[in-house]
């Protein structure tokens, strides 16, 4: 895969991360919570992505965030999966560049 290179403020170096580590737990959270159909878990993670990613440079992970958000608030399982594999395969190509 091409990697994906995002530009982001040498200030937030120590909290990238940290920032990315959470989001790939958050993978395994919405698949966890997928097997019981708990939709409003994963509304939960997609709404707090949707409004953190871009704070931290990742407008990429905004929007993904807002796909599982609105797929779990319709109790869409194959958007959830399509989310699901959005943001894990953001996570395997996303290059930060500090600046």
């Amino acid at each position: 895969m091409e990697k994906i290179v995002v530009r982001i403020d040498a200030d937030l170096e120590d909290l990238i991360p940290g920032y990315l580590q959470n989001r790939r737990q958050d993978l395994e959270a919405i698949l966890a919570a997928l097997e019981r159909q708990d939709f409003e878990a994963i509304r939960v993670l997609g709404h707090t992505m949707k409004g953190t990613g871009g704070g931290y440079g990742f407008d990429a992970i905004s929007d993904i965030g807002r796909d599982l958000e609105a797929a779990a608030q319709e109790q869409d399982i194959p958007a959830i999966h399509q989310g699901v594999a959005a943001l894990r395969d953001y996570l395997q190509t996303v290059e930060v560049v500090f600046q």
